[in-house]
């Protein structure tokens, strides 16, 4: 029965891997959608570049802009290594008194959450699952309004604002289109009664394209002093970037070890911990390209035909731009049908500080009047997640059981899609 989901997995991560060949580096293609008119060397390239005007948005585009492009890339790559992965086991477990298995749970556990029960000694899970996810808004901003200005230097030091043409603004607006595949295949083992070892090995296939406006806004339209083309009496004020790419290949790897420290007929008590290596290429978005490591405190209750679980416990992420957080879930896996279970879940992640993602601070004029301009419309907050994962598994004649799953954010935070959607096959044997 396994060689057939290996087939499956192999087909799948046949689709995958051509787009891997075709694949530039995304990170550098998001950059190109701030660098105006295309083929500039820079993130702003104005006609009038030798004249007294050409360099007066460089200081801005260099601070900002390239903040702005760091954040963008980054909340992707964030997003991309914090996929949920599934539950390291599923179907029934057992433990041995003696030589007699004995059932410890007889529903399909729960899709993302960890229950405390363990597979039993000498027992194998194996697991495919694909997620997909379009995303729809970062922050809570939709991805298509996206804006961010471009501001004028304080050319003279007497304050921003004044000469009157330092009230100048390049403003750009952004419509982006980020999706994500997820692969993954799973394989954990029960080394002994009470103690499971596995890996799970994502593929991952993301996919970017997007459209960038630029719009000089002169303070006084009757004078014009910055422009991308043309001359200063049949000026160019705008300019359009349009960028395309995806890439495919290994996600980040990641290895998990769950202890059961204790398991009544109806209470279990376990910890759990994992780590997922930067095996994915972060400069195509397919990884984090620095290290975590999770721990979890498991607590399961068995009522019956209904087990719910909890789990409360803590992240540490090597990334610079990502924070360690405060883990936890709570849920429940009901055995609805002799072969169908029903799992809910309410999943979280709290940070730890400020967020390490900075957009960049609002700038101030201090002529005429003193006032202050947002540099883009994605506001500075902490990503605190959380989100609900509703789903059911189906347990086939054969033992396979089919997964299938949504999640759906309730916080607006990160990059996020409406909804994301998961299909697995798992089997215990």
């Amino acid at each position: 029965m396994l060689h057939r989901v290996v087939r499956v997995a192999v087909l799948l991560l046949g689709c995958l891997l051509p787009a891997s060949a075709r694949a530039q580096q995304l990170t550098s293609q998001i950059g190109q959608l701030f660098t105006f008119p295309e083929g500039c060397g820079d993130l702003i390239c104005l006609a009038n570049l030798t004249g007294p005007h050409g360099n007066h948005f460089k200081p801005a585009a260099d601070r900002d802009g390239r903040a702005f492009i760091d954040f963008i890339t980054q909340s992707i790559g964030t997003s991309v290594s914090n996929t949920p992965i599934s539950s390291s086991s599923s179907g029934t477990t057992f433990r041995f008194e003696g030589i007699r298995p004995v059932a410890t749970s007889t529903s399909g556990g729960p899709i993302f959450a960890e229950r405390a029960q363990t597979l039993g000694r000498g027992r194998w899970f194996a697991g495919m699952g694909v997620t997909q996810m379009d995303f729809q808004r970062l922050r809570g901003v939709p991805l298509d309004r996206i804006s961010f200005n471009f501001t004028h230097e304080d050319a003279d030091s007497s304050g921003l604002g004044s000469p009157n043409f330092e009230n100048d603004l390049i403003r750009v607006q952004v419509a982006m289109n980020v999706s994500l595949l997820v692969a993954s295949f799973g394989l954990t083992y029960g080394l002994v009664d009470g103690v499971d070892l596995g890996v799970t090995v994502p593929f991952v296939r993301t996919s970017m394209s997007g459209t960038s406006v630029a719009q000089i806004i002169p303070a006084n339209p009757a004078e014009i002093d910055h422009y991308f083309g043309g001359t200063s009496t049949s000026p160019v004020l705008t300019a359009v970037r349009t960028v395309r790419g995806s890439a495919a290949g290994l996600g980040d790897v990641e290895g998990h070890l769950k202890i059961n420290v204790a398991q009544g007929d109806r209470i279990g008590v376990a910890v759990f911990g994992s780590a997922r290596f930067p095996t994915g290429d972060e400069n195509n978005l397919l990884g984090s390209g620095a290290f975590s490591g999770r721990g979890l405190g498991v607590f399961s209750v068995r009522l019956g035909q209904l087990s719910t679980h909890l789990n409360v416990g803590y992240t540490v992420r090597d990334a610079v731009t990502q924070n360690n957080s405060v883990d936890g879930a709570l849920g429940y896996d009901v055995l609805v049908a002799p072969t169908v279970t029903m799992a809910f879940d309410i999943l979280s992640a709290w940070q730890i500080g400020a967020s390490n993602l900075h957009v960049p601070a609002p700038v101030v004029y201090t002529q005429p009047i003193t006032r202050t301009l947002d540099v883009t419309n994605i506001p500075s907050q902490p990503d605190n997640y959380m989100a609900l994962s509703f789903g059911f598994k189906f347990r086939t004649r054969r033992g396979i059981e089919i997964v299938t799953n949504a999640l759906f954010p309730l916080r607006d935070s990160g990059l996020q899609p409406n909804v994301a959607w998961t299909g697995a096959l798992q089997y215990t044997f």
